[in-house]
C-alpha cells in the first residue's frame, strides 16, 4: 500500500445558485414572487422596478400598435393549429355529453345537528378574583365601549360641503359580536352589579352567538365573597337574550330557534306548531322523518310544510354576521384564455409580470471602474441579471404549460365540466420535454382566467374512469353529472347512490357506488334520506 494520485472523469448533477433560484421562483405564487422581489431590491441596489415601456437596462421601447397585437395573435393561432391537428385523434373521447338535465332545485330543510359542532368554540375566559367586583367590571366596560363607540368620522381636510373635492370612499367600521352586544348593554338601565354580570355572560358567548359555559359553572368560578348564584346569572342571561341579534345567548339550537319564534307576531301562521317542533322534534325534522312529525303534531302535509318553511327561515347562527375576517385571500391570475378565430389561445396577464431593470447609475459606475474595489457591484449586477432572466423564464414556462393544458381541455371551455377529459402531469411533461416536478411547481398556486371562471391550473388535472365504449371519463366530469342528476331529481323521491350509479351506467360510465358516495360528499350533497322534502 502506498499513496498516489489518480485522475478520474465523472458526471454528476449539481444545482447552481442560478438554477436554485429559478426553481424557487417557479413554485411561488404571484403575491409571493412580488414579496421575494421586494426583499431582493432592499439588498441589491442595482435592481429596481421599471416602466412598461422600458427594457431591463432602462432603454425606451416602442409600444406595440393594435395591428402588431393582431398579428401576434394570428401567429399564435397558426402555431396552435398544428397542435390542434395532432389532438384530433382524441376527439371521439372528448365529445361533450348530449344528455341535458333540467334544473329542479330541491327544497332545503334545517339540519338536526348542532351548528356548534362544525365551529371551533372559544374557551370560556377565566375570571380573576377581585375585591372590587362591580367597579372593576364597570371601568373595563367603559374603556371597552369608548374604543369601539367612535365610528368613522369626516377627514380633517374635508367637509360635507366640499362637493368639488375628489370622493374618497370611507372604510366600513366592522365590529365584533361582543362589541355590538356591549354597545346595547350601555343603553340599558342596569345596576353596576347586573351590568357586570351581563358583561361576564357576553364574554362567554362564542362567535356563533351561543353561550358555551353553563350558568352553574360560571357561578362556581366567581369569588365566594361576591355571593353570586345561578339564579342571579339566569336573570342576567335574560337581559342578554333580549339583545340584537335575536337568538344570541342561547345554550343550544332549540333554545336559539325558540327565542326567534317568540319574537314573531302572535298572528304568525302555525307559530305554536313551530315552537313545539323547535322544542321537542328538531331531530325528527333534521332526519326528514315527516311521517313521524305528522303523527306527533296531528297535522296534514300542507301544514307541516309551512311549519318547516317557518323554521328554516330562522337563523341557527345569530352571531355569524359579526364574524371578523382575519385575513383576506387575494388571487391574481397569471394566464388569460380567449378564443381567437375559433381557437383557444392562452396569453400572459401583463398586470402581474414584474417590470424590473438595472439601475443605470450604479451600472455606469461599474462600467467606468472595473478594478477589485467594484467586486461588490459586479456580484450584485450578476445577481440582478439572474433575477430578471429567471423571472422571464418563469412566465415563459407558465405560458407553455397553460397553452398545453388549453389544447387538451378545449372541450371544457366549449361545453363545461361535463366535457372535462382526464389529464395527468406526465402527459404535459412529455410534450414540453420537462420533468413532472416542474409541471407540478408550475400548476401550484397559478390561476387561469377563462370565460367559464377563474381556475387553478391543477384543476384541469384529474384521474380517469373507464367507460363501456373503451374510452375514459374524467372524475371532474362525473362530479358534474352527479350534481346535475341531483338538481333534476324529484324532491319527494331523491336518487340514492345506487340509483345514481345505474343512471351513469346507462350513459356508459361504470362507477362503483362507494365512488359515487365519495364524489357526492366532495360536492357537499347530503344523502338521499336528508334530501327528501315535502
Amino acid at each position: 500500500m502506498k499513496q498516489g494520485l489518480q485522475l478520474r472523469f465523472s458526471q454528476n448533477l449539481s444545482l447552481t445558485p442560478q438554477l436554485q433560484q429559478a426553481i424557487r421562483l417557479l413554485q411561488l405564487s404571484t403575491l409571493e414572487l412580488n414579496q421575494e422581489i421586494d426583499v431582493l431590491m432592499q439588498t441589491n441596489p442595482l435592481l429596481e422596478r421599471g416602466d412598461d415601456n422600458e427594457d431591463e437596462y432602462g432603454n425606451p421601447t416602442e409600444s406595440a400598435s393594435e395591428s402588431d397585437s393582431l398579428a401576434a395573435d394570428t401567429s399564435a393561432v397558426d402555431a396552435t393549429q398544428d397542435n390542434r391537428n395532432k389532438q384530433e385523434d382524441h376527439a371521439a373521447d372528448l365529445d361533450a355529453p348530449t344528455a341535458e338535465f333540467e334544473f329542479n332545485a330541491a327544497e332545503s330543510a334545517i339540519s338536526a345537528s348542532n351548528p356548534l359542532e362544525s365551529s371551533q368554540p372559544n374557551e370560556a375566559p377565566e375570571f380573576e378574583a377581585s375585591t372590587e367586583f362591580p367597579d372593576t367590571f364597570s371601568a373595563e366596560f367603559n374603556d371597552e365601549f369608548d374604543e369601539f363607540s367612535n365610528g368613522s368620522r369626516w377627514d380633517e381636510n374635508t367637509s360635507p360641503a366640499d362637493d368639488d373635492s375628489d370622493y374618497k370612499p370611507q372604510e366600513t367600521l366592522q365590529i365584533s359580536l361582543r362589541e355590538h352586544l356591549l354597545s346595547q348593554l350601555k343603553l340599558m338601565p342596569l345596576s353596576a352589579r347586573d351590568q357586570s354580570l351581563t358583561m361576564l355572560l357576553v364574554d362567554s358567548i362564542n362567535e356563533d352567538g351561543y353561550l358555551e359555559a353553563s350558568l352553574e359553572s360560571l357561578a362556581e368560578q366567581m369569588p365566594l365573597e361576591l355571593e353570586i348564584d345561578a339564579l342571579e346569572l339566569q336573570t342576567a342571561l335574560h337581559h342578554v337574550q333580549h339583545l340584537d341579534p335575536l337568538g344570541v345567548g342561547a345554550r343550544n339550537l332549540s333554545e336559539c330557534l325558540l327565542l326567534q319564534l317568540q319574537a314573531l307576531p302572535a298572528e304568525t301562521p302555525h307559530l305554536a306548531l313551530a315552537q313545539l317542533v323547535a322544542k321537542h322534534y328538531l331531530p325528527a325534522l333534521g332526519a326528514r322523518d315527516f311521517a313521524k312529525l305528522r303523527k306527533e303534531l296531528g297535522c296534514d302535509e300542507a301544514t307541516l310544510k309551512q311549519v318547516q318553511q317557518l323554521i328554516t327561515s330562522l337563523n341557527p347562527r345569530p352571531g355569524s354576521a359579526f364574524t371578523l375576517i382575519g385575513s383576506e385571500h387575494y388571487i391574481q391570475h397569471e394566464v388569460i384564455v380567449k378564443k381567437v378565430k375559433g381557437i383557444w389561445i392562452a396569453s400572459l396577464n401583463d398586470g402581474v409580470i414584474p417590470k424590473l431593470k438595472i439601475n443605470q447609475l450604479y451600472a455606469g459606475i461599474l462600467k467606468r471602474n472595473r478594478d477589485s474595489s467594484s467586486q461588490y457591484l459586479q456580484s450584485q449586477m450578476q445577481e440582478a441579471k439572474w433575477m430578471i432572466k429567471n423571472i422571464q423564464q418563469r412566465f415563459s414556462t407558465i405560458l407553455r404549460v397553460s397553452q398545453a393544458i388549453v389544447d387538451r381541455q378545449r372541450n371544457f371551455l366549449e361545453y363545461g365540466e361535463v366535457a372535462m377529459r382526464p389529464l395527468v402531469l406526465r402527459e404535459i411533461a412529455d410534450e414540453l420535454d420537462l420533468h413532472e416536478s416542474t409541471i407540478s411547481r408550475v400548476t401550484t398556486s397559478k390561476y387561469m382566467l377563462t370565460p367559464r371562471g377563474l381556475f387553478e391550473l391543477k384543476y384541469f388535472f384529474g384521474s380517469s374512469v373507464a367507460t363501456d365504449s373503451g374510452g375514459t371519463c374524467s372524475a371532474t366530469a362525473i362530479r358534474a353529472l352527479i350534481k346535475q342528476l341531483v338538481e333534476q331529481e324529484n324532491p319527494k323521491k331523491p336518487y340514492s347512490d345506487n340509483q345514481i350509479t345505474a343512471l351513469l351506467s346507462k350513459q356508459g360510465i361504470v362507477v362503483a357506488r362507494r365512488t359515487i358516495a365519495k364524489y357526492r360528499e366532495s360536492l357537499n350533497i347530503a344523502p338521499a334520506s336528508l334530501r327528501k322534502s315535502l
